[in-house]
């Protein structure tokens, strides 16, 4: 699990692979399910004192430390947690209260870990392509969004619609996934015009279909975990 604490906002993400602790540009404490010691040799990173305090808050539950470690991750993602201490994840490491249904915190937590960590391999959403070539036009890349009207400019000729709005309800600090994306495909001209010269050759039109491809699974990759968000309790 990687928690990641802004001025204004807080985050979670997880990863399957080792990952920069400075990937979101500033310190990221990162906890892993578990790690290898020096003899390589792997162990728990939930230790049994913890495992021992679930067990005893929650008795009658099928208990594991994978089991808390996807507990935690679908709290760390409860809106009403996250308002209620803003505060506190801005200055700290987050605490872990412990609520009722302690199996269907485990299920959500499971369900939005295995959508994070394959995003790449989710069913594309079935966004509306529309493409219209103008002649005597030269094509630039725009990756543009229109989140009221459900848009995405891709390049001059090439657009795609019917983005539903919850789409652009999950968020990665202040911007939501989708615009995270469209941002690391955009063109960008490095400031050193030998470098942007001679070693800058990404351009958009070579990578479009993929992108187009990225942003389909991104899009339901947003969709799904704001629905299953919007199943958790507001009511406490």
């Amino acid at each position: 699990i990687i928690n990641h604490t802004q001025l204004t906002d807080f985050n979670v993400f997880c990863s399957s692979i080792l990952t920069d602790a400075g990937f979101s540009g500033r310190a990221t404490p990162i906890v892993p399910m578990y790690y290898y010691d020096k003899n390589n040799e792997r162990q728990d990173n939930i230790t049994d004192w913890a495992l021992e305090q679930f067990v005893q808050h929650y008795p009658n539950s099928r208990l594991t430390k994978e089991a808390i470690f996807h507990y935690v991750y679908a709290v760390l993602h409860h809106p009403v947690y996250r308002q209620k201490y803003a505060n506190n994840l801005k200055l700290g490491f987050p605490r872990v209260p412990l609520y009722d249904n302690f199996e269907q915190w485990v299920a959500w937590g499971k369900a939005l870990m295995s959508l994070h960590l394959g995003y790449e391999n989710i069913r594309p959403y079935p966004l509306q392509r529309n493409d219209i070539e103008l002649p005597n036009t030269l094509n630039k890349a725009r990756l543009k969004a229109d989140k009221e009207q459900g848009v995405i400019e891709i390049d001059m000729f090439t657009q795609l619609s019917r983005v539903p709005p919850l789409a652009w309800q999950y968020t990665l600090g202040n911007r939501s996934a989708i615009e995270w994306m469209l941002d690391q495909y955009k063109e960008k001209i490095p400031a050193d015009k030998t470098i942007a010269e001679k070693f800058n050759p990404y351009r958009l039109a070579d990578y479009k279909e993929q992108a187009i491809d990225l942003l389909q699974r991104i899009c339901t990759l947003s969709v799904e975990t704001m629905t299953i968000i919007g199943q958790m309790p507001v009511d406490m």
